[in-house]
């Protein structure tokens, strides 16, 4: 089943935050329908190395646009503006990630729209929001994690402040704004009106600080980054060193503290008033990590998982490739072939949604003006001809 099947969604995308968002509902059934510049080159991630599938396109560009369409408009041109509002009349939502004071220029605010189809949903995706004084500001995830206090809370606490390593700003802030989206969505279906909604990426960045937030602004206490990635109030929740390698233990309940020790011989802590509950093993960190460290070393990565596994949470500390290569990811389904005309046995990730238990199959992201015969053709004789 694809419940989001016959919605069409048009676009206006590049990079990161809108096509990993409006990805999740191509995957999902959406027609997505990609607006692309034509004088530009179309979305800049087609051109981004080092692995590059022919003429504008790459596997980067893959990574955020499978499953979709491509329509080649300029929205600043006559024809390009008649032929978007042709598309919009059978869509029920547009998606901007532009700067903040882009939407306003072009016309694809509700304000605006609405006058084509008053149904019709205006997401809007910008670095920090269309209505204060940065709305004119370029921005991008890194930044964020930068302003937001998440580059403060990772990496080690002797070290310099280090960012997340893939775009989990972009992932969220994606996300976010297809919650949004598909909330009015439901209300236009309910009132046949749309509207406005907007998220930004500095909201989002801000967002992600959740409690560590709550206590700043209530306590006096400012989280801070800790040794092994730990857990600002809970303990032992850390990385261990192991054998071969390491694990990440999480024992956010006294049960699984206990069963830990059973497991590492070693029974006595439980006895030791500083290690009688979570936060109080959280306060006297160093020092419990000192007397777990040497009972984790007398054994492989392998040995512990296989000892621990379903007993208490644990994982292993894998790298991209090791985690790629894991049984387990390979039984999850979520790495799938998608045939692409430069390399027909390209892999990628799939939605992590499954519908009915079952995974979305995906299509290979397209080619810059791809489905401009097909959708262009729809409603305006001589469409074809003109983007032919």
């Amino acid at each position: 089943m694809k419940p989001l099947e016959g919605l069409r969604i048009l676009s206006l995308e590049v990079w990161g935050a809108g096509p990993y968002g409006s990805q999740l509902l191509a995957a999902l059934g959406a027609e997505i329908v990609k607006i692309e510049n034509p004088g530009t080159g179309g979305d800049p991630a087609r051109n981004v190395g080092p692995h590059l599938l022919g003429e504008a396109d790459s596997q980067y560009f893959q990574a955020w646009n499978t499953s979709k369409k491509s329509v080649t408009l300029d929205l600043k041109s006559a024809e390009g503006k008649r032929d978007f509002a042709q598309l919009l009349k059978s869509s029920v939502a547009v998606i901007n990630n532009l700067r903040g004071d882009q939407p306003a220029k072009l016309g694809l605010e509700y304000g605006e729209l609405g006058k084509i189809n008053p149904a019709i949903v205006c997401a809007h995706i910008s670095a920090y929001g269309r209505d204060n004084e940065r709305a004119a500001w370029p921005g991008y995830d890194f930044l964020m994690q930068a302003e937001a206090g998440l580059m403060s809370l990772t990496g080690e606490p002797d070290g310099p402040p280090a960012r997340f390593g893939p775009s989990i700003i972009d992932f969220m802030t994606g996300t976010t704004a297809m919650v949004g989206l598909l909330a009015c969505l439901v209300n236009a279906q309910r009132t046949g009106r749309g509207c406005d909604v907007d998220v930004s990426l500095f909201d989002v960045a801000l967002h992600q600080l959740n409690y560590s937030a709550t206590w700043a602004l209530n306590t006096d206490q400012v989280p801070t980054r800790l040794e092994r990635s730990s857990h600002f109030s809970v303990a032992p929740v850390q990385t261990f060193p192991t054998a071969d390698g390491w694990v990440f233990i999480m024992c956010m309940s006294d049960k699984f503290w206990l069963e830990l020790l059973k497991a590492l011989d070693l029974m006595p802590l439980a006895d030791d008033t500083r290690f009688a509950t979570g936060n109080l093993r959280h306060y006297h960190r160093r020092e419990l990590t000192a007397a777990l460290d040497s009972g984790f070393r007398r054994r492989t990565t392998a040995e512990w998982l296989a000892r621990l596994a379903g007993v208490l949470p644990v994982g292993p500390v894998y790298d991209v490739r090791q985690a790629l290569d894991s049984p387990f990811a390979a039984r999850s389904g979520m790495i799938q072939n998608v045939p692409h005309p430069e390399k027909n046995d390209l892999r990628v990730l799939t939605s992590p949604i499954k519908v009915n238990g079952e995974r979305a199959e995906l299509t290979a992201a397209p080619a810059l003006g791809a489905h401009n015969d097909e959708l262009l053709g729809e409603h305006a004789d001589g469409a074809k001809a003109r983007r032919g």
